[in-house]
């Protein structure tokens, strides 16, 4: 170990690296917080956020020795909306791009900082209702000048592009009919175009930078968490809520328009290069390398599939601790019954 640092309070986001800089978030809440449970289980919805005052902070550590660099405090107050038990008001990553920093706390609002720790801008929203009071967890992600951000909620979904050095918006789309997503948007640049993608349970939508829509596609489960990715010249759209039968991994290929969505009898059409309709993880992304892709499942199960064809190669198998430390794959749920319609 080259060295470990105690960070006060509780963040589900990742932590970011510039150069000899390491930037987290995390909310320090005064009195009792909510205590987090392990596992898969339901009933974790708080439908009233808690009456204790957190602070939510921007944290920037030595990558060398661990010491904190600088700490801030981006707001003090009593949340104004709720959050699922495993959620927290910390989740969503911030992004950088060497010159500033950029901490995303969701219903909170987003706060911008020098790399050097000074304030420079915050842009907040209303806090929006979400499905059971579960709260936000999707990022912002920063092109070229500009960030952009997903609040898929109960209430008035939308995309919004801000102008990265000085939080002015740029422009704004409601994202009509979707609700409560907890996906990180995707920015495409494919041989054809730039796009941005915004996986949802209703629709998948791609944007162009103008924030017109260019396509979508229906067919995602009911949850839709995993963040979209392209490789080797298609993009990765996945979901599979738990308690779905519906759990499908998308490849794309560039230039869709319209609407996309296959028929109930179709694996692949014009701009589906192919669908695996059981395949989908609940909460992770899945990861493609070199020919193959890799897809960890619910219950500690996992599964590899040919990117190009979405044919099995082994799996799905469950993931068991052997007696000497090294992981092997036991046999969990036949193909079959997995990839069944």
């Amino acid at each position: 170990m080259v060295w470990k640092q105690d960070i006060p309070g509780r963040g589900w986001s990742s932590p970011v690296v510039w150069g000899n800089h390491v930037f987290i978030t995390t909310v320090v809440t005064e009195g009792k917080a909510w205590e987090a449970r392990k596992g898969l289980y339901f009933g974790g919805e708080r439908f009233k956020p808690p009456a204790g005052k957190h602070h939510w902070k921007v944290i920037c550590l030595s990558l060398e020795t661990g010491k904190v660099v600088w700490k801030k405090t981006a707001h003090s107050g009593v949340p104004q909306s709720s959050i699922h038990i495993k959620n927290s008001y910390a989740s969503e990553t911030p992004i950088t791009d060497g010159e500033r920093v950029y901490a995303y706390f969701g219903n909170q609002g987003l706060y911008c900082y020098t790399v050097g720790g000074k304030f420079l801008w915050k842009k907040e929203w209303p806090a929006y209702k979400t499905r059971f009071g579960w709260g936000l967890a999707a990022s912002p992600v920063l092109h070229k000048g500009r960030l952009y951000i997903v609040n898929d909620n109960e209430q008035q979904s939308f995309l919004v592009a801000l102008d990265a050095k000085t939080g002015t918006e740029v422009w704004k789309v409601k994202r009509e009919g979707e609700k409560s997503n907890w996906s990180t948007p995707f920015i495409w640049e494919n041989k054809l175009r730039t796009e941005i993608i915004t996986p949802g349970s209703r629709k998948n939508r791609a944007y162009d930078l103008d924030g017109k829509l260019l396509y979508q596609f229906s067919g995602n489960s009911s949850i839709t968490i995993a963040t979209p990715y392209a490789k080797f010249g298609l993009l990765y759209v996945t979901s599979g809520y738990v308690g779905d039968r519906r759990k499908p991994v998308f490849a794309i290929r560039p230039g869709a328009k319209g609407d996309i969505s296959l028929e109930s009898d179709e694996d692949s059409n014009e701009h589906v290069a192919w669908c695996q309709r059981r395949a989908g993880p609940y909460n992770p992304s899945t990861i493609v390398y070199g020919d193959l892709m890799y897809v960890l499942l619910d219950r500690g199960s996992s599964l590899v599939m040919r990117r190009k064809r979405a044919n099995v190669v082994y799996g799905p198998e469950r993931i068991v601790a052997a007696r000497r430390g090294i992981h092997q794959f036991a046999l969990g749920v036949q193909r079959k019954n997995l990839f069944s319609r």
